[in-house]
């Protein structure tokens, strides 16, 4: 499921980021949802969540949901 979708991602679920100093290698960073950031219901380049490690990036994939 990709993360352009807020209603998607839920706090807790395991999802894959980008985070911005990685968006032109398009590496992926795996986590759990802490904040969701972003506070329109889509967004093109994906929903910004911070992970519970403190990380704040743009959804990708959700892996699981919660």
């Amino acid at each position: 499921m990709d993360g352009k979708n807020r209603k998607n991602i839920q706090i807790g679920c395991t999802v894959d980021i980008v985070l911005k100093k990685d968006q032109r290698s398009g590496n992926l960073t795996r986590g759990e949802v802490k904040d969701i950031l972003t506070n329109s219901p889509t967004h093109p380049h994906g929903i910004k969540v911070r992970l519970k490690d403190g990380q704040v990036g743009r959804v990708q994939n959700i892996v699981t949901e919660r």
